[in-house]
């Protein structure tokens, strides 16, 4: 990565490691409230959805007082973040140390489109909750410390792009979770799977490893 093209304070200078997400450190009685809410909040937003899911009522699951449930995750999209919490450090954890091509040792062009299909996986599986943390307010996605991580990644590996950071929100764009919402209805996941695979490889230089 020449410093000419992206500038001495580029994101790709940063190790990606430092941007995974940390599990969280907290007092015994903080870590039990907190499990219990999350244990509350993933079982409600299971059954009913987290849009018919009131804070008060999580509260109420959990056993814990709505100051504290308001203090600690702030809304129902603060709850949603703090749910894939886990999700996102497994796919960050195979992204850094899994085996390939989604791990290391793989050429470039197939890690690219095992992200986007791993990322897909997941985002699939948690739709509503992803959405929920991507849209509860103007750029709230890009202000999640994931998105730093996927995006990072992805602009390591299209380095022989002529911008491979604008080229990374590129891929980001359609796996966002509004994209898909909108898009899965008609397309279903087979063709929207496969139109972005198609994306990925269009946008990925050839000859990398």
């Amino acid at each position: 990565m020449s410093e000419n093209r992206n500038g001495p304070r580029s994101a790709l200078a940063t190790p990606l490691e430092l941007l995974r997400t940390p599990p969280p450190k907290e007092r015994a009685d903080a870590a039990r409230n907190r499990a219990a809410v999350l244990e509350a909040a993933a079982r409600l937003f299971a059954e009913h959805g987290p849009d018919a899911v009131s804070m008060d009522q999580v509260a109420a699951a959990a056993g814990v007082g709505k100051g504290t449930l308001f203090r600690r995750f702030g809304d129902k999209a603060g709850l949603a973040v703090a749910l894939l919490d886990a999700r996102e450090r497994a796919l960050q954890e195979a992204v850094l140390s899994g085996p390939p091509p989604l791990g290391p040792d793989a050429p470039a062009a197939e890690r690219v489109e095992a992200f986007v299909l791993a990322y897909l996986d997941y985002l699939l599986k948690h739709l509503p909750l992803v959405r929920m943390s991507e849209t509860a307010s103007p750029g709230a996605r890009y202000r999640i410390g994931a998105y730093r991580f996927w995006h990072l990644h992805l602009a390591l590996l299209l380095d022989g792009d002529p911008d491979p950071e604008a080229a990374a929100h590129g891929i980001l764009a359609a796996l966002s979770a509004e994209h898909v919402s909108a898009l899965l209805p008609d397309l279903g996941e087979e063709r929207l799977r496969a139109a972005l695979v198609r994306q990925a490889r269009a946008i990925t230089p050839t000859g990398q490893s």
